[in-house]
């Protein structure tokens, strides 16, 4: 019979991966259809409302690819739709946020030295970000001060600057990181959902009908979608940072993730810029190293120290930490961690050449080891994933008592 903790790993597991294929299938086509769009050739006497065509190769066959300015004569019979791989993307995202940092928010959402939070209130101000982040976003670009894009593009990042910095008031840096991927991401679904799709839908509607589709709504289509364009290399980043300390445990980890826009800035304008003009700026790559060098620096300025408190104490402890505390075999089991795992797991590791806790995970206290007990007993009990090699040498029946306390608590 599964226990809860593993089902719960391994959903986290198959959801972690669904996100991870349906992103790679958005942002796949996404890219696609930006290089084709930027390297279309003018046509000459070619059919009547066609911009552009391009001939590729790919697998062995070769493929004439041609745009209309607005659409063809026509509705074709076969019309594809890339639609449900943004949707999808988000969806999984979505779930994955609500297993890990909704329904570990104790561990991985709040940090109380930096804002104090109830469950529900955490829980609250992030779906609330998410959602007023994207009716913010879409009425500025309603207005005619969105009309000049690159107008737009500058006030979009200096927002992104302020929620980046918000977030890191309010949530542990991990979360706050993670949260800014969010944000940025459901602004671009939502771009996909309430924007570029409907537009779409009213060109159809207009051929079905026998009428001539208003250029207007292609306009607005492609506006989004150069944006989701140049936000999606800073979205990958920002999702994948909840894995590396130096990335969000640092005081200045909303300057990081805001420093992370510009360096996808210089990236996508390279290849954007290359499939346009034909064109190479390798200065884009000297801009981007320049950026990283600093975000380098700045990942090691006043970094956080541990989040359990200085005394190790767990009187203050509640909820399932409070529990795993009282259990039996707690300080037998605390020993074993505080033998075997605090010399990496620590404000200040021990190991040679290692600079931040793995994960930012820290077991210097019985505080913490209440607070982390399932990835302790998923970790070290039931498997061997920690320590890694086995370096610290514990031995089979200790990770018996982590399992075995593990257990006692949930009884």
């Amino acid at each position: 019979m599964f226990e809860l903790a593993v089902m719960g790993a391994w959903l986290e597991f198959a959801v972690r991966w669904l996100h991870v294929i349906t992103g790679i299938a958005w942002i796949g086509a996404s890219f696609y259809f930006i290089a084709l769009d930027l390297g279309l050739r003018k046509v000459v006497n070619g059919p009547v409302g066609v911009s552009g065509e391009e001939w590729q190769v790919h697998g062995g066959g070769f493929y004439h690819v041609q745009k209309y300015v607005v659409a063809p004569a026509a509705m074709p019979e076969d019309l594809i739709w890339y639609k449900w791989e943004a949707y999808s993307t988000w969806l999984s995202g979505f779930a994955l946020m609500v297993l890990v940092y909704y329904f570990g928010a104790e561990l991985f959402l709040i940090d109380p030295t930096v804002m104090d939070l109830a469950v529900w209130q955490a829980v609250a101000i992030s779906i609330g970000s998410l959602a007023f982040g994207w009716v913010a976003y879409d009425s500025i670009c309603k207005t005619k001060f969105g009309d000049d894009n690159t107008r737009l593009m500058v006030a979009l990042y200096a927002i992104l600057v302020v929620v980046a910095w918000g977030y890191a008031q309010v949530f542990s840096g991990r979360a706050a990181l993670l949260h800014l991927g969010a944000f940025t991401a459901t602004i671009m679904s939502a771009n996909v959902f309430f924007i570029i799709m409907p537009n779409q839908r009213i060109v159809v509607a207009d051929l079905k009908a026998g009428r001539t589709p208003d250029a207007k709504y292609g306009k607005i289509a492609k506006q989004r979608s150069t944006h989701n364009n140049y936000l999606t290399l800073p979205v990958i980043f920002l999702m994948l940072s909840n894995h590396y300390p130096l990335a969000f445990a640092s005081q200045y980890n909303w300057a990081i993730a805001s420093l992370v826009f510009l360096m996808g800035v210089t990236i996508r304008h390279f290849f954007n810029t290359m499939h346009a003009k034909k064109v190479t700026l390798w200065w884009t790559w000297a801009a981007t190293a320049i950026l990283f060098i600093l975000i380098m620096w700045l990942s090691t300025a006043f970094p956080y120290g541990s989040a359990a408190g200085e005394d190790g104490e767990v009187a203050d402890l509640s909820g399932t930490a409070a529990t795993f505390a009282a259990a039996d075999g707690f300080d037998e089991v605390t020993d074993i961690v505080m033998g075997r795992c605090s010399m990496c797991h620590a404000s200040e590791p021990g190991w040679e050449g290692m600079l931040w806790a793995p994960k930012g995970v820290i077991l210097d206290s019985p505080a913490a080891v209440a607070k982390h007990a399932q990835a302790i007993y998923v970790q070290a009990g039931i498997t061997h994933a920690m320590p890694p090699g086995n370096l610290s040498f514990i031995e089979q029946d200790e990770r018996d008592k982590i399992a075995a306390w593990y257990r006692t608590a949930l009884k």
